[in-house]
């Protein structure tokens, strides 16, 4: 998995980043994107950042990419909805 987190402070390159991001994955906080991990989608991703976005940063303005592998994913502690994110929900008609 990856994870993408972001503070840009101008609305409109944060609404342009925000909307890239959801291109290749789903917003699971505010801020904070997870896509599904693959190398080839990591260079993608790296290279538009570097090339299209970081020279629209401001000095206050940061971009995490967290790759984390199966065992770190599995380690994660999720709290309130996070925990029924990854399970699978069956509704029994009534």
């Amino acid at each position: 998995m990856i994870l993408v987190s972001y503070d840009i402070s101008d609305t409109k390159t944060r609404t342009k980043f925000s909307k890239f991001l959801e291109r290749y994955g789903e917003r699971i906080q505010y801020s904070v994107f997870r896509i599904k991990n693959s190398s080839r989608l990591l260079d993608i991703i790296a290279e538009e950042i570097e090339l299209k976005y970081s020279p629209l940063f401001k000095k206050t303005d940061s971009v995490y990419v967290f790759r984390l592998d199966k065992i770190s994913v599995r380690r994660t502690l999720k709290f309130g909805y996070a925990v029924y994110e990854d399970k699978d929900v069956v509704e029994l008609g009534r």
